[in-house]
């Protein structure tokens, strides 16, 4: 795919086509460029590997997903950073956690996040159970610990049920790689199928107006689908923040070095995994610091630092009229009854800051 996109762009680099679509618009040929790059959200549930899907398995990580109990104060549960009402995301620059402590980067959206390359922004995570432990053990976020955990679930007689229903024929269903799994199970199910360019891809020429696929051409033609491709428009591989110009050090702040972090490889300096653009119109602010909060700016900060492009008005707006073409149909999820605390269960530890 990658060679496929590098070829693409260069080509039309090379044969001098301009970087922006044309006044007659021929949707075969549009579409037929859009389906190599690019592929609609599935409208079958995806399963995890190694972690088969069932009925009993995603009613118990639905629980566990919005269970504050599972941060040592009770207040925090995954739902608050990626609140599924809102476009899986919080809505803040930084996230706020264990005694209101901010978070060093941006809440990426949970929705579709099945599809992703890695978890976080830094892709130190493989998957989703994977990256169901690290916030309920941050300090900054959940501060909990898996003991605390399961003395918290095993201090309600529901949950040891449940756990033996989703995982049967085990001795001990109920351990904390059995939470991480539950909840990667559960947000396997938040995809996003319907989005308007996913219908014009498998075919319906109506659902995008002029300007919406002159958006379409000019990001696939521009280069933005160099990084911003596959069936989650982005997420899947790890690019330079700054191709061309690195931002100002607000946008991107000297101190975090991205995927540096994980692989202490110099060239992984201000690499980040690129994130899905799948719903981008719902999940401001945006990267990784999340100090942009409009998406026309976002835009023109990618043209410019990533592309060396000097996009005039008209182009950054269809492109994003493009964008708003991503938003698929949201999750319809019910808030689940949690079990009542017992005189068992520990008690929150709130962190006041004097």
């Amino acid at each position: 795919m990658k060679s496929k996109l590098a070829f693409t762009v260069a080509a039309a680099i090379l044969l001098g086509a301009p970087a922006f679509a044309q006044d007659v618009i021929d949707d075969d040929e549009l579409r037929g460029d859009a389906q190599v790059m690019f592929e609609p959200i599935p409208t079958v549930q995806p399963a995890p590997e190694g972690n088969p899907i069932t009925r009993e398995k995603v009613e118990l990580g639905k629980m566990l997903f919005f269970d504050p109990r599972l941060s040592s104060s009770h207040l925090f549960s995954c739902n608050t950073c990626h609140n599924l009402g809102i476009g899986g995301v919080d809505g803040l620059e930084v996230s706020v956690g264990h005694g209101w402590q901010t978070g060093p980067r941006n809440a990426p959206t949970v929705f579709n996040a099945f599809f992703n390359v890695a978890q976080f922004w830094d892709g130190r995570a493989a998957d989703l159970a994977e990256q169901a432990k690290g916030p309920i053990q941050a300090a900054v976020e959940m501060n909990a610990t898996p003991d605390r955990v399961l003395r918290v679930l095993n201090s309600m007689p529901e949950y040891p049920e449940r756990f033996a229903l989703a995982f049967p024929g085990e001795d001990n269903p109920l351990t904390f790689d059995n939470v991480a799994k539950a909840i990667e199970v559960f947000e396997a199910t938040l995809i996003t199928p319907g989005a308007r360019f996913d219908q014009y891809l498998e075919g319906n020429d109506a659902v995008l107006d002029e300007t919406e696929k002159r958006g379409l051409r000019l990001f696939m033609d521009s280069g933005c689908a160099s990084c911003h491709n596959g069936v989650n428009v982005g997420g899947g591989d790890y690019f330079a923040f700054g191709v061309v110009e690195q931002p100002g050090a607000e946008i991107l702040p000297p101190n975090d070095k991205g995927r540096f972090s994980v692989t202490e490889t110099a060239t992984d300096e201000y690499v980040f995994r690129s994130p899905s653009l799948r719903n981008v119109a719902l999940t401001a602010p945006y990267f990784h610091s999340g100090k942009v909060w409009d998406l026309k700016q976002a835009v023109g900060i990618m043209a410019t630092s990533q592309l060396g492009a000097d996009l005039n008005d008209d182009e950054v707006d269809a492109i994003v009229a493009f964008l708003h073409t991503l938003t698929g149909e949201q999750p319809d999820v019910s808030y689940p009854i949690l079990p009542p605390n017992s005189s068992t269960t520990p008690r929150p530890e709130l962190m006041v800051q004097q």
